[in-house]
This record gives C-alpha cells, structure tokens and sequence, in this order.
C-alpha cells in the first residue's frame, strides 16, 4: 500500500502528513482538514487501504460533484 497514492485511483493524494514523514519537515496543514468526504466515497475505499492512504482530491471533487 503506498500512502501517498490514492487508494480510489493511484494518483498522488498529495497527503501533507506523507509528506512530511517523506522529508522530515514539520507537517503543514492538509487539504483535507477543509474537506467533507462523502460516506459513500469513504465506502468505497479497499478494506486494506482504509485508514492507510489518503483519497486524493480529485476523487473527493468528483464525487460531491455527484451527489
């Protein structure tokens, strides 16, 4: 499982807390931390990825484009 991949469609999540663990820097403060993710988005996840890799934004976009 890579972390900085989104586990909906393999591109980059830029995920700031990856990141952060990938350089050493202090972590700024992610996209995501203002995003609403749907709970039918979040459903749709892999069980082995959920909790371990960021959906990117532009699944978050797409699907609350959706709805």
């Amino acid at each position: 499982m890579d972390a900085c991949a989104c586990p909906l469609c393999g591109q980059p999540n830029q995920c700031a807390m990856e990141v952060a663990k990938i350089t050493g820097h202090p972590a700024a403060t992610c996209w995501c931390v203002q995003a609403f993710f749907l709970p039918e988005l979040l459903a749709q996840v892999p069980a082995a990825a959920q909790r371990q890799a960021c959906i990117c934004q532009a699944c978050v976009t797409c699907n609350n484009a959706h709805e």
